[in-house]
């Protein structure tokens, strides 16, 4: 939950933290969070500290060692009790790593990536290499990217995705027999379903869509292997099948 996502009346009651994990991205333009930003937001929450606080996009003006240090700052501070990094590539995440293993700093401790059924390389290629090495997790983003994989905009779908989306309707049939109300739900138990994923953000803009989308959890084990497997046939675009294909 970012805290832009918080409303007037939310605000009403502090956040229960026994049962909520807040996240936050500093309110700067690049990559280092400012003071002012921080405790102002924690403010608007009515919260002491945030459990994560991410670094959006890095920032090529900045050293690596000072976005590093504050961080390391905010969490010594108290505002936060870890950091991550959001559309960072391998080699900056590993820098940030080795950068605070040599100054004796905090290294961030996940990604937030975007992952859905039309965008997987990233997460699915690059991520659990990362996880093994320096143990990064991944935190993924647009789930139903953008509203596409919902069948909401249908006629504005871009070429390069209609044959991906030809598939996902062969998807779509196996597991729904036809039914279209769950579509997007089916997308979210499809991220859901790769085991290198920690966390999904979800869009949803009312509480509504917000409980259709937390239902996608009963699709889940409907996903078995060979639906997996075919599935990846079917699409065309796993980054998996890719570069074993190119190393025959």
């Amino acid at each position: 939950m970012h805290s832009k996502d918080v409303t007037n009346e939310d605000r009403t009651s502090s956040v229960d933290r026994e049962n909520h994990y807040v996240m936050k991205k500093p309110e700067v333009l690049d990559s280092t969070p400012d003071d002012k930003g921080l405790k102002c937001s924690l403010e608007r929450l009515q919260l002491d500290y945030v459990d994560i606080v991410f670094a959006n996009r890095p920032d090529s003006h900045t050293p690596m060692e000072e976005i590093v240090r504050a961080f390391t700052y905010v969490i010594n501070q108290g505002w936060a009790m870890y950091w991550g990094t959001s559309r960072w590539s391998p080699t900056e995440i590993m820098e940030a790593y080795s950068v605070a293993r040599q100054f004796n700093q905090i290294p961030p401790i996940a990604e937030q990536a975007e992952y859905h059924l039309l965008q997987r390389e990233k997460v699915e290629l690059q991520m659990p290499e990362l996880y093994q090495k320096i143990g990064v997790g991944t935190i993924t983003w647009s789930p139903l990217a953008g509203g596409i994989l919902t069948g909401k905009y249908d006629d504005g779908v871009p070429i390069y995705s209609r044959a991906a989306l030809k598939g996902y309707s062969w998807f779509k049939d196996k597991i729904l027999g036809g039914g279209k109300k769950a579509t997007g739900q089916l997308a979210l138990a499809w991220v859901l379903k790769n085991e290198n994923v920690q966390c999904v953000l979800l869009g949803a803009s009312t509480v509504d869509q917000l409980y259709l989308n937390i239902q996608a959890l009963q699709y889940v084990p409907k996903l078995s292997g060979s639906i997996m497997q075919e599935l990846d046939k079917i699409l065309g675009n796993s980054p998996k099948l890719k570069k074993e294909s190119n190393m025959r």
